[in-house]
């Protein structure tokens, strides 16, 4: 039966497997980062907090457009299970520079994605990941942005308070 329904998928069976895969990555980094927002929040940097609580949230849509794209598409999407999320940080800059790394496999992840989309031939799914390589490269930006200003003001003091009340401008997109 099962076979005769992965038959009617109009996505290809391996690239169902990955979405699922990827609906685990999102949702692991969903939960990353709202433990960055804990820390954030136990150290008083409440513009960190924040910016990670909305992190949270966006990986989690991430995860959910995935999840019902499959889904849309005849497949079968998997509620991921979510564990091994790092809750001991030692600094903002290290929370940041985690952040990045974090991005980075995702980029990979989704990168690897479209890869096999084109070797299998599958153009809907390589056009509906389209709008996540551009998200990605945002994602990056905006956490490297970030971690220049640990280059500028500090991580101590004076210094670690002003950039926390900047980092709700890292998001805001340079002039093209």
């Amino acid at each position: 039966m099962k076979d005769l329904v992965r038959q009617k998928l109009s996505i290809h069976v391996d690239i169902m497997d990955l979405l699922n895969k990827q609906i685990e990555k999102e949702a692991h980094s969903s939960s990353a980062y709202l433990a960055m927002a804990s820390w954030c929040d136990h150290n008083a940097l409440s513009y960190s907090a924040d910016f990670f609580y909305e992190q949270s949230l966006e990986e989690r849509e991430h995860m959910m457009k995935i999840f019902r794209y499959i889904n849309d598409n005849g497949g079968t999407a998997f509620s991921p299970e979510v564990n091994n999320i790092n809750h001991d940080f030692k600094s903002l800059e290290e929370i940041f520079e985690t952040a990045l790394d974090q991005e980075i496999s995702i980029t990979k992840s989704i990168h690897n994605l479209v890869g096999k989309c084109r070797k299998l031939n599958d153009y809907t799914t390589e056009h509906f990941l389209q709008w996540f390589i551009q998200e990605q490269m945002e994602e990056e930006q905006t956490m490297r942005r970030a971690l220049e200003l640990f280059d500028l003001m500090g991580t101590d003091g004076l210094g670690l308070k002003l950039l926390d009340e900047r980092i709700p401008q890292i998001r805001e997109k340079r002039p093209e």
